[in-house]
């Protein structure tokens, strides 16, 4: 099973991320920094003419791995009760890349598993339930199996290795993925 995990921080080295090191652990896996890549804010051209216009930047790149990987797994700090920006951005561009006939990303899709990471404060664990909806709402519209997802606590780096909840779930997810 190949694991292709997503990360949203712009923070290098945070809660997010270490949890993410910690499910990928031994495991055949791809990390993407997706803060780290290139990726244009969409320019929405569905109800054009013209339809959307290429765009430079390194998305088609992150295409090619959704589509030679299993599992997708999902990882962002809870931004303003949401998703972070890295995360949203490359989300909206599924609109153009779901509607590009060279790829056939949204029945490719239907073949992965999703998996979703949210770290935020205290109070995460509810505050993060509607970013949990709204994954859940993103993996419907393209028939994607949310297999699972994973709210730990955690703002200033480390910390989520207080959250034995998190790290325990992060371990029932490594052995999965062996």
């Amino acid at each position: 099973m190949k694991v292709l995990a997503l990360l949203g921080s712009t923070r290098k080295n945070g809660n997010s991320e270490y949890l993410v090191n910690k499910i990928v652990e031994g495991t055949d896996h791809t990390i993407v920094s997706l803060a780290e890549q290139h990726i244009e804010p969409i320019v929405d051209m569905r109800h054009t003419e013209e339809g959307f216009s290429p765009v430079e930047d390194d998305y088609e790149e992150l295409v090619q791995l959704m589509q030679d990987h299993d599992v997708l797994l999902f990882a962002t700090p809870l931004y303003w009760y949401g998703m972070s920006g890295p995360m949203k951005n490359f989300f909206d561009r599924w609109s153009q890349y779901l509607r590009d006939e060279r790829f056939n990303l949204k029945e490719e899709l239907t073949k992965k598993k999703a998996y979703v990471v949210i770290t935020g404060g205290s109070s995460a664990k509810i505050k993060g339930l509607p970013l949990v909806q709204q994954f859940q709402y993103i993996f419907e519209f393209v028939n994607m199996e949310f297999t699972d997802y994973m709210i730990g606590a955690g703002v200033k780096p480390f910390e989520i290795v207080n959250d034995v909840a998190a790290l325990e779930k992060a371990d029932v997810w490594n052995k999965k993925f062996k």
